[in-house]
């Protein structure tokens, strides 16, 4: 995808089919695919110890198969069904304004099946009310978060058109604020992914085995405020994301734009498709 409407028609095609596919329940294609990995990597990040079949497994069937003598922590599964929850919603509502509203939504999603959480007295749904620390990272007080929040949306809203750069920005100030006690990683790699389709960006899954080059770029942001380095490895995941997801979205046998075109007008003669399976369970 080399131009902005090649990007355009891209990110179109691809809701297309995650609505298709979500809606009927079909788990084989690129909705599934995306879902699986996007869960894996983000929990991933965070700690999880689920494999990547067992998370699949999770996803299709609903049971994670044992491997050897590994003992399952409640809380990775609990939380693996959470951000598929969080998926369906952020399709829900890729179109809508970003809003402090939704943000917690997400993170509703995210959390409110986690125990570990509710016992331990963690806001689900809304901003930490205890202080919290990244590495060695000073977040923003409970108290000074409704009011950074705003500020963060206010000034991403006010760009005319918004670039990778720029949610590069935003990613970081989210991350900075860390606005909840626990899910702020995997609620703002979810804001990015719908971010993008939403400015025709194309979209990208930051990947565990990837994570050096995430967190180098975080820390050069940090050290310098050189978005450079970390919107190179966007770029790289968003390249890797694209090839993977070509194959699922357009037929094999399309390779011009007026090919690309036409398969577009063909979608759009298609009633626009309503995610409403993102209200159900999985």
């Amino acid at each position: 995808m080399e131009n902005q409407e090649t990007v355009g028609i891209f990110n179109y095609l691809l809701l297309h089919r995650f609505y298709i596919e979500h809606r009927k329940n079909d788990r084989s294609g690129i909705y599934g695919l995306t879902q699986k990995m996007m869960a894996y990597n983000s929990n991933k990040i965070e700690g999880s110890r689920l494999t990547e079949d067992q998370t699949a497994s999770l996803f299709e069937t609903g049971t994670v198969n044992a491997e050897g003598e590994i003992i399952f922590r409640a809380k990775d599964i609990e939380e693996m069904t959470g951000h598929f929850l969080m998926f369906n919603e952020i399709l829900k509502t890729v179109n809508e304004p970003l809003t402090e509203k939704l943000i917690k939504k997400y993170h509703y999603c995210l959390k409110a099946g986690v125990f570990e959480d509710l016992a331990n007295g963690y806001a689900v749904g809304e901003y930490k009310t205890r202080a919290n620390v990244v590495s060695t990272i000073t977040t923003a007080l409970p108290e000074e978060v409704p009011h950074l929040m705003g500020k963060l949306l206010s000034e991403y809203h006010s760009k005319r058109e918004c670039d990778l750069e720029d949610l590069a920005k935003f990613h970081v100030q989210y991350e900075t604020i860390h606005p909840f006690q626990d899910g702020n990683g995997r609620t703002g790699r979810g804001i990015l992914f719908k971010e993008c389709l939403k400015n025709n960006i194309t979209p990208f899954i930051i990947k565990d085995i990837n994570k050096a080059q995430y967190y180098q770029g975080l820390k050069q942001v940090s050290d310098k405020n050189d978005y450079s380095k970390l919107v190179q490895y966007f770029k790289e995941e968003q390249k890797a994301y694209l090839d993977l997801a070509k194959a699922f979205v357009i037929p094999y046998n399309i390779e011009t734009i007026e090919g690309l075109r036409e398969l577009l007008k063909s979608a759009m003669k298609q009633p626009r498709i309503q995610c409403q399976a993102a209200e159900q369970e999985i």
